[in-house]
């Protein structure tokens, strides 16, 4: 009796660390925000330095864009990113003059994917002056 208790034991240890392993292998959908950093420069327009990670980079499939919204989702600025950044990673890019109503104080910074599009792990950023 305690051999077969035994053998369950490990049926369900081997069991949970194969699903464990399938979870790590899922394919990440799109690439996250990881850092941004806003500066005013001038009226109503503020420069972004963003960075973002995106594992799966290559010339076949790569984060491809990165935008600034409001908080609900008005786009003020878009940055396309023309190549992949496989050996920088996480890299960061820049998007200067970005014009924002004087209303607004917060921001959300979002990346993009050529293949999924927008989404992953955004990041909100407090525009400084306001």
């Amino acid at each position: 009796m305690q051999r077969y208790f035994g053998l369950v034991a490990v049926l369900v240890s081997v069991a949970m660390l194969g699903a464990a392993a399938g979870a790590q292998g899922a394919e990440q959908k799109y690439p996250d925000v990881v850092d941004v950093n806003v500066a005013a420069s001038g009226n109503n327009r503020f420069d972004f330095d963003v960075t973002i990670a995106s594992p799966y980079d290559s010339p076949q499939r790569y984060a491809d864009a990165f935008r600034v919204l409001s908080m609900t989702g008005q786009p003020f600025g878009e940055r396309k990113l023309l190549h992949d950044h496989a050996d920088e990673q996480p890299f960061t890019r820049d998007l200067y003059g970005v014009s924002i109503p004087p209303g607004v104080r917060t921001v959300v910074i979002q990346a993009r994917d050529q293949k999924y599009g927008y989404g992953g792990r955004t990041m909100q950023a407090i525009l400084p002056g306001r």
